[in-house]
């Protein structure tokens, strides 16, 4: 059948790419034709529209605007371009976009859906409401509700633990027209259930549905021949930094950092500038993993590498709810360090990681997400 998926595609950013990646590729697996919703709104990377600042609210909200328009023009025009590139063939090559798409009309986009049996809203961030645009109703599939295909999510995130009151108020109407709705974290389940009156499924991020990212490694140069510390950071360089250059102090070798067009601090050891794939195969082929993303954390796992998250700090906090969770359910929350000891962090290094246990439970949750959605493919047959 046809599936269509409503995500951040098309965003340069490696979590992004390859939960995107791996939800399509699952489908695939199972035989169904799975394409993109080429929906790109500008709000997302580019800030969107300034409205009138008649409060402090809607200030800050066009302070945000202005600095992802400005962060758009840097990166568009001085970004590394060598990268972009590269993001632009590993969409053309394995999420079958093809260059040139960032002109689609959004509105022709969003009707071109009608025409799938299945609409999934996921996975990654995609309820987040920003603090300039709050939700994004396309995102919870409001364009759609005319159109007769199933519409489900699967394992959206609000990214956070908490919404505003305004904001909860919101989301009855958002989620009430869904025939299925998953989520990703615990807090999303809360959201959900108290949004709704009942309790939606907890999947695990489609990156988790795949055991098996040859597709991706085999094909990544394989010039390090040393060994290295990789080294993924996002928001701020506050802890990260210091646990990594300890650990690359005790192993005794460098740290290899993927480009991140947002940093706005210097490096941390050598930065590199990986395609989705070739960043895959830094995770597989590290010594170790610092990082303090949810998806740097997600990979360390699947490869069984040593590794610490060095939690994001300040009123950037909030955002290690998604890492946490991952490490609660697998039984590593004591691998999360909110802020830097060097003490801690040698005793994490020499401590063992029952990687049985933890795959075991990887493999319930996959089979969870999997039961999920072959369970709403076969809804649409009926």
């Amino acid at each position: 059948m046809n599936v269509g998926i409503l995500t951040f595609h098309f965003s340069d950013n490696y979590g992004a790419a390859l939960q995107a990646y791996a939800l399509r590729r699952w489908m695939t697996e199972q035989g169904h034709a799975a394409r993109f919703i080429d929906y790109r709104p500008a709000h997302i990377e580019r800030g969107g529209k300034l409205s009138l600042p008649t409060s402090p609210a809607r200030l800050k909200a066009n302070l945000k605007v202005v600095y992802l328009a400005v962060s758009s023009f840097l990166n568009e025009h001085f970004g590394h371009r060598g990268q972009k590139d590269k993001f632009v063939r590993f969409r053309e090559r394995f999420l079958g976009v093809q260059r040139g798409a960032a002109a689609t009309d959004n509105r022709a986009s969003l009707a071109a859906a009608q025409a799938c049996d299945l609409i999934v809203a996921g996975s990654d961030q995609i309820w987040s409401p920003s603090q300039h645009h709050g939700f994004d109703a396309n995102y919870f599939l409001a364009f759609a509700q005319p159109f007769k295909a199933r519409k489900i999510s699967y394992a959206a995130s609000f990214g956070r633990d908490h919404v505003s009151p305004s904001q909860a108020a919101q989301l009855p109407d958002l989620l009430h027209h869904f025939d299925a709705i998953s989520v990703r974290e615990a807090s999303g389940v809360a959201l959900v259930e108290k949004a709704i009156g009942h309790k939606p499924a907890n999947v695990p991020d489609p990156t988790l549905l795949l055991g098996d990212y040859a597709e991706l490694t085999d094909r990544a140069p394989s010039d390090l021949r040393e060994p290295y510390v990789f080294c993924y950071g996002l928001r701020s360089p506050d802890n990260i930094r210091q646990t990594a250059d300890l650990v690359s102090q005790q192993l005794g070798c460098p740290i290899l950092s993927p480009h991140n067009p947002h940093r706005r601090w210097l490096e941390i050891g050598r930065t590199v500038h990986p395609d989705p794939g070739e960043w895959v195969a830094l995770v597989k082929d590290a010594s170790f993993v610092v990082t303090n993303s949810f998806h740097g954390t997600v990979f360390a796992l699947l490869f069984k590498k040593p590794f610490i998250v060095a939690g994001l700090t300040g009123d950037k906090a909030t955002a290690n709810a998604r890492a946490l969770n991952l490490l609660r359910a697998v039984g590593l929350e004591h691998r999360f360090a909110p802020s830097f000891s060097a003490e801690h962090t040698q005793a994490l290094m020499v401590q063992p990681i029952d990687w049985d246990g933890v795959h075991q439970r990887l493999a319930e949750m996959r089979a969870t997400g999997s039961a999920f959605l072959r369970a709403q493919l076969q809804a649409v047959d009926k």
